[in-house]
Parts: C-alpha cells; sequence; structure tokens
C-alpha cells in the first residue's frame, strides 16, 4: 500500500512540473476566409415622437427641409413661408453592417445616433431609412422604436444631469436587407488571411492542411497570405474541415506597449531585460492658491476687497536604484518596479531609457 501511495505521488508531482503544452488553436480563430465579411452601410433618417427632446429646429435647419420634403411625399403641403418649430423629431444618422452571404429578407441590428442638437432620443421611433453602402446602392431598409440604454434631465435654471449617452440607441433587427452584397471573384482556391502576421504560424498551418488534406494543397505567399487548393467536391464541407483544424501559433513577439496619454503599459511574457540598473528621481512640483481678505482702515473710506496670494514649493525625490538581472522576466519587472513605487509616467520613463541603452529586449511601441 505504502509503494502504492509513493508511485502515485511521484506521477502526480511529475504531471504537476511538467511544462503545460503550448494551447492549439483553430484556423478559423487564427484566419479568416478572403471575401468572408461584412459590409458597411449608412442613412439619413428621422426619428418622431420625442417627448420635447428633439432638435431645437432654428439651430438645425436640415432637419425641417428634411421633414417637409417627407411630408410632400406623402401628399401634405407644407406653405413656403411657414418654419414649424418642432420639439418631437430629430435628425439621425443610422449605420448598420450587413454580414457576409446576406439574403434578402433577413433582419440585421441598426445604430441611431443623433447628428442635431436633440437632448434624447428615449421613445423615439425611427421612420423608414435607406441604408447604402460605399457604392451608393441600397442594401437594406431601416425602421422601428429605439431601444435607448441613457437618460438624461434638466432643470429650468438650466441645470441638467445625463447617464451614459441618451442621443444615441439600438434597433434590434430594425433593418430589412433588400438586396445581397456583391460576391467577391474567385479562381477556384481558397485564401486564408491570417489576423496578425506572423510565418511561424502561417508555415504551422500550411503544414497542417497537407497533413490533412494531402501534400501540395496549401503554401504560404507571404506571412499573412495562405493560398489552398480545394480538393473535388464539396466546398462548404471543405471550408468546414479547414476552418475545424487545430494549429499552435507561433510565440507572440516581445512588444511592450505605451500608452503616453494615459500612462498605460502592456508588457507580453516574452519581454527581458539585459544586466542593468535603473535610478528614477522625480521632481514634484506643489501649488496652494488662498484668498487674503484686506481690510482698510478705520476712517480710509477704502472699500474691502479679496486678495489671492499663491504659494509654490518643489521638491526632488529619489528613488532607490533598481538592479535587472540578465533574462529577467516580466513577472520580476513589474515586481522590481513597484516596489519602489513607481507611478505609470515613471515606469514609461523607465522603460524607455532601458530601451535606448539597449537593455530592453522587446520591441517598444508608443501608441
Amino acid at each position: 500500500m505504502n509503494r502504492t501511495l509513493t508511485a502515485l505521488a511521484a506521477l502526480l508531482c511529475t504531471l504537476l512540473l511538467a511544462p503545460a503544452p503550448a494551447r492549439a488553436e483553430r484556423v478559423k480563430d487564427l484566419a479568416q476566409v478572403a471575401g468572408v465579411r461584412g459590409n458597411p452601410l449608412i442613412g439619413y433618417g428621422l426619428v418622431v415622437g420625442l417627448d420635447g427632446s428633439g432638435d431645437r429646429t432654428s439651430q438645425t435647419p436640415f432637419t425641417v427641409q428634411s421633414l417637409k420634403t417627407m411630408l410632400e411625399q406623402l401628399g401634405a403641403t407644407i406653405p413656403p413661408g411657414v418654419n414649424p418649430q418642432l420639439k418631437n423629431v430629430a435628425a439621425v444618422a443610422v449605420n448598420a453592417e450587413l454580414p457576409a452571404f446576406a439574403k434578402p429578407g433577413q433582419p440585421i441590428d441598426v445604430t441611431v445616433s443623433s447628428i442635431g442638437n436633440a437632448g434624447s432620443l428615449r421613445g423615439g421611433t425611427l421612420l423608414m431609412t435607406q441604408l447604402k453602402g460605399a457604392d451608393g446602392e441600397v442594401y437594406a431598409i431601416a425602421q422601428g422604436n429605439l431601444i435607448v440604454s441613457g437618460f438624461g434631465a434638466a432643470g429650468r435654471d438650466g441645470s441638467k444631469i445625463s447617464v451614459n449617452a441618451p442621443n444615441g440607441g439600438r434597433i434590434p433587427s430594425g433593418a430589412i436587407v433588400e438586396r445581397p452584397a456583391p460576391a467577391s471573384a474567385s479562381n477556384g482556391n481558397v485564401t486564408l488571411n491570417l489576423h496578425e502576421a506572423d510565418f511561424t504560424t502561417a508555415a504551422r498551418i500550411v503544414a497542417a492542411i497537407d497533413r490533412a488534406f494531402g501534400p501540395g494543397r496549401a503554401r504560404a505567399l507571404d506571412g499573412v497570405t495562405i493560398e489552398v487548393t480545394p480538393p473535388p467536391g464539396d466546398r462548404i464541407a471543405f471550408l468546414s474541415a479547414l476552418e475545424s483544424l487545430e494549429v499552435t501559433p507561433g510565440a507572440a513577439a516581445a512588444k511592450v506597449i505605451v500608452n503616453a496619454r494615459s500612462g498605460t503599459v502592456v508588457m507580453g511574457g516574452q519581454v527581458t531585460v539585459l544586466p542593468a540598473a535603473v535610478a528614477h528621481g522625480s521632481l514634484t512640483v506643489t501649488i496652494n492658491e488662498a484668498t487674503q481678505v484686506s481690510q482698510p482702515g478705520p476712517f480710509s473710506q477704502g472699500q474691502t476687497v479679496a486678495v489671492p496670494q499663491s504659494t509654490i514649493s518643489a521638491t526632488t525625490e529619489t528613488n532607490h536604484m533598481v538592479l535587472f538581472k540578465g533574462g529577467t522576466s516580466l513577472e520580476e519587472i513589474v515586481r522590481a518596479v513597484n516596489a519602489v513605487g513607481a507611478a505609470p509616467g515613471d515606469i514609461v520613463a523607465i522603460l524607455e531609457a532601458l530601451k535606448q541603452a539597449g537593455a530592453l529586449r522587446a520591441e517598444l511601441e508608443v501608441i
């Protein structure tokens, strides 16, 4: 019994200490078939039925113009000199995406956004709006009641409060496809485009396709494009099997992304540094403003005035020197930087200095 327990314990330790195998991913998650994509649609329309939160027509003349044109098409004529002052109508931009292989009659979701000065679109109804593609052709017709997640309220004294964005909303299944998207030309081959350029991943996908469907079926044109010759037979079944193949992608490149505006720093797990020592000092400038009251003397006929007074102080704080050993990992970098209490801006400065010194073994990208 003791020997059995010892053997089981040894086997368990071996399994726990063994390195985890690289995770395989489907070809469907690594690449997409060329030509299979959505197409953006856009349109201009009117939202009616608002509770006094529509466009102020004196400042948005295009809303009145659009309303007059719509009423004339419906048989109602407004005299030329009449300018209706409406509060329940808003001019909006409508956008949607026409999915690949969408057929006439299928519904798609639409997003509606105010382009005037409407305070809220809550409770509004979008009137029939044509949605056009980049070629100017009408591919869908949108209409329906809006769903607005935000809300706003305003007082008579000019105070107002809003949550989220009440001047925009969505209409689930609010448009009906009228025309399918134009089909892309094909020479009979299937082209795969990787989501991220990587020669290792492209070579492994080619090897997986050749193992599954026979040698010579696939070839990589570059680090992104793979051309596949499908076997004779059902093309849909072939694409289904092709997307289901599992491939272990290549390791991600060592990269550090720095957002200079917000101070956000993202480092990949492959980031390492060479031996280096870093000492980073920061200058803190403090400005305090106070107001003092100047009181005139008795019988001087002077006036009491408020005199602003500012106090400026500068202090220099020097952190301890941080030593990075060769091959330092991401975890050790983060622990060492956090140990000295560095702010995001300080971390950016440290990484830039390491890159200039040639100690940072990663691509530093500032966005």
